[in-house]
Formats: C-alpha cells, sequence, structure tokens
C-alpha cells in the first residue's frame, strides 16, 4: 500500500493549504465583540512567512493586549513558541502607521511557494473587515505602512523571530 500523501513536498504543500484554517479560527472574538468597538479599529494583526524547501515557517499574531510568536521547520519538526503582554503604549506603536482607509489600497503579488520560496502574509482585521495581504512588498506604494509596523514590532520581539 502507499500512503495517501507520499512526497514530502506536497506534504508540505498541503499542511500550507491548512494555514488560513489556523487564521479563520481567530473570528469568533473579533464577530462577537464587534457591536461594542469602532468598525474601523484594529483588533489583530498577524505576520507570517511560511515556504521554502524544509518548510520553514514564522507567525506572530499581535493583539491589543498580547504578542503571540511561533516558527519551526516542518522537515525537522521543530517548533518553539513565545508569548509576551504588551501594553496600551506599544500597541498605540505598532498600529500608528496602519491606516485603515487605505489598506483596501495595498496589493498582494503571487505566491512564491511553489517553487520553493517562502511567503510574507499580513493579516488585519478590523470588526468590519479582515485584510489579508500576500507579499504585497512590490506594492512600494502602500507596503511603507506595513513595513513600519514591522519595524515596531520587531522592537518587542526576542531576536530569533524577527
Amino acid at each position: 500500500m502507499m500512503p495517501a500523501i507520499k512526497n514530502n513536498h506536497l506534504k508540505l504543500l498541503f499542511s500550507l493549504f491548512l494555514l488560513p484554517a489556523f487564521f479563520s479560527c481567530d473570528k469568533k472574538n473579533v464577530q462577537g465583540s464587534a457591536s461594542h468597538q469602532n468598525p474601523n479599529e484594529i483588533t489583530f494583526i498577524s505576520l507570517s512567512h511560511i515556504g521554502g524547501e524544509q518548510g520553514d515557517y514564522k507567525i506572530i499574531k499581535v493583539t491589543k493586549n498580547s504578542i503571540h510568536a511561533e516558527q519551526g521547520v516542518a522537515d525537522l519538526q521543530t517548533h518553539k513558541e513565545w508569548n509576551s503582554a504588551i501594553t496600551p503604549q506599544n500597541w498605540k506603536n505598532m498600529i500608528a502607521s496602519i491606516k485603515v482607509k487605505d489598506l483596501d489600497n495595498i496589493e498582494s503579488s503571487p505566491s512564491k511557494q511553489s517553487i520553493d520560496g517562502i511567503d510574507e502574509t499580513f493579516q488585519i482585521r478590523t470588526p468590519k473587515k479582515s485584510h489579508i495581504y500576500v507579499n504585497s512588498y512590490a506594492d512600494t506604494i502602500h507596503y511603507k505602512q506595513l513595513k513600519l509596523f514591522k519595524e515596531q514590532l520587531n522592537l518587542l520581539l526576542p531576536t530569533e523571530y524577527q
């Protein structure tokens, strides 16, 4: 008998299709409290770098009061996590560059995973909408606000998660 998924690359590709499921699991909290919030207020931001020949991944999730980071390599079966509380001022500093009214203008670029590349994916949520961008660094006009967010985020992350 042959296993259902024999090739390691196919295993990786299959597991990467599951990634959006992880992001969608957090929606209940945003939707449940939407009636109490400003519809244009940023409530959640995630940044991930996923792909490569060995299935490298780094996922960072930020809310108003916490940061959760995890990273690993699928082929090597390594995984580690880090969590930290953040202050309201840290949150304000991180989201200061992001203009909600401009989020619809940011453009994604094609995935690089099919050629063993690594995709950078942002998800930014407000009570009104969830915005997802893949490899938007190619959008040199609108990416600046995301780049500034990453710079502020890196001030709070341990070096191995930057």
